[in-house]
């Protein structure tokens, strides 16, 4: 196959080439690096290039066809938040240039020992967006602004900025974000991809750069649903280390039966684009047998009057943190260092400033404080008990215009996969939503749809 056809291949129809031998991992590998080149000079969407990367796929042509694994010389990038054994791990700061993990996250030594190839790290958004109030999605002091290859001047979305741009313009086969808050569906949502984020302790965080335990998850950014669950099959899974992944597993997909949705009406935030894409799956819907209603979320009303509340990350990020930096061996330990060292090199690292750095900092630290647990139960009712709970009594699947749901399924802990559609030529789409660990249910329904929307169009790169 000739390269260019190479990198129009989602991931599953890029493994189906590689298992039948018409493909080498070689190749593959070969054709994203050489677009990586190309085009990341423009893109800035990868911060860092494994410099082993055609040496291991090399080792896995090798390999006899019985020992090859799932993933088998498929080409990815990792989000910068995340360990790779021998690459820095940065979080888009300069301050952490130099540290370099000797061990993989698990989530990555999984998808090593499914036979995945790691081109490299995936620029973001430094600190994964919790740094400062106003700084731009994309932008990190070390890997500059990422560029959406839709268009220059379109937001990429964040934190998972590279991520999102890599999968659109063809830079990898498939890549790995992190979320706490849409770092995940929205970057996904603006380069036209798909993007899982998972349930809340599915996949282990460990060896992950964190902002808060309540709400952090990885998961995978991807040309297709198809790519997703299988990437989410390899990754999932418990950790000892990761207390979240003990009380949970992946599951196969719930009893079929007729399809009920719930969509959400939101035209007073929503854009002409979103609306479009939320009647256009509606449309899908019907015809795969769905009874489809319009109603508005539950706890609007009482979230619209005490607005978007950072509370539970900004008590979470200092402790959080600060476990993570302790080990580190070349760098700031401490998240008291990192503003230390940001107010000593201010031209390179505060282009933003950091209040939320300076805000996390001036926390105590202590999750027995009456104002955090009362933060915490706040966003538990809102989003779960009186909110999402209260439509899944009758519905299998919720559906905002956009990504509007993003903050409310993250504060539950529920997952919800960004679909993309276009609009006007440009990307736009919905989010879906799905019970507690019903992630598979979530990917075999969006699995149906993308059967009815078609293949996500790539931008013209």
């Amino acid at each position: 196959m000739l390269p260019d056809h190479l990198t129009r291949l989602d991931a599953t129809a890029l493994l189906e080439a590689l298992h039948s031998g018409q493909v080498t991992a070689a190749d593959a590998t070969r054709a994203y690096l050489d677009r990586i080149e190309a085009l990341n000079p423009q893109l800035h969407a990868v911060i860092t290039l494994n410099p082993d990367a055609a040496r291991d796929a090399a080792a896995l042509d090798a390999l006899p066809a019985e020992h090859r694994g799932p993933l088998h010389g498929l080409p990815m990038l990792i989000k910068d938040n995340i360990d790779v054994a021998g690459l820095p791990t940065t979080a888009g700061s300069v301050l952490l240039r130099d540290h370099v993990p000797t061990a993989d996250a698990p989530l990555v030594a999984r998808l090593r020992a499914a036979g995945a190839v790691i081109l490299g790290k995936a620029n973001m958004t430094e600190w994964a967006n919790f740094m400062t109030l106003g700084m731009t999605n994309g932008y990190s002091s070390l890997g500059g602004q990422t560029v959406n290859p839709w268009r220059a001047g379109r937001d990429t979305g964040g934190s998972s900025s590279g991520s999102g741009v890599a999968v659109a313009a063809r830079l990898c086969a498939a890549a790995i974000g992190t979320e706490t808050s849409g770092s995940i569906v929205s970057p996904a949502h603006q380069s036209g991809v798909y993007g899982l984020k998972p349930t809340l302790g599915l996949v282990p965080r460990t060896g992950i750069i964190p902002i808060s335990h309540s709400q952090d998850t990885a998961g995978p950014i991807t040309r297709s649903a198809w790519d997703a669950d299988l990437i989410l099959g390899v990754i999932s899974g418990p950790d000892p280390a990761d207390p979240a992944t003990q009380v949970l597993t992946l599951t196969a997909p719930a009893a079929s039966g007729p399809l009920r949705a719930v969509l959400i009406d939101d035209a007073r935030h929503a854009s002409p684009g979103e609306l479009a894409a939320l009647d256009t799956v509606a449309g899908h819907l019907g015809r795969l047998g769905a009874d489809v209603q319009r109603r508005g979320f539950p706890s609007r009303e009482e979230l619209s009057r005490s607005g978007w509340l950072l509370d539970v990350l900004v008590y979470e990020f200092k402790g959080d943190l600060n476990a993570y930096l302790s080990s580190v061996q070349r760098g700031p330990r401490s998240l008291h260092e990192v503003i230390q060292a940001n107010d000593a090199d201010p031209a390179r690292c505060l282009k933003y400033g950091q209040t939320l750095l300076h805000a996390a900092e001036g926390t105590r630290g202590d999750f027995s404080e009456l104002a955090y647990r009362q933060a915490r139960d706040r966003d538990l009712r809102l989003t779960r008990t009186e909110g999402f709970d209260v439509l899944f009594r009758d519905a299998d699947l919720v559906v905002f215009p956009g990504i509007h749901g993003y903050d409310l399924a993250a504060k539950a802990g529920y997952p919800s996969l960004a679909v993309p559609t276009l609009h006007d030529g440009e990307p736009t789409g919905v989010l879906l939503v799905a019970p507690h660990g019903q992630d598979r249910t979530l990917l075999q329904l969006a699995e149906a749809l993308q059967g009815e929307l078609g293949d996500p169009q790539l931008p013209p790169v």
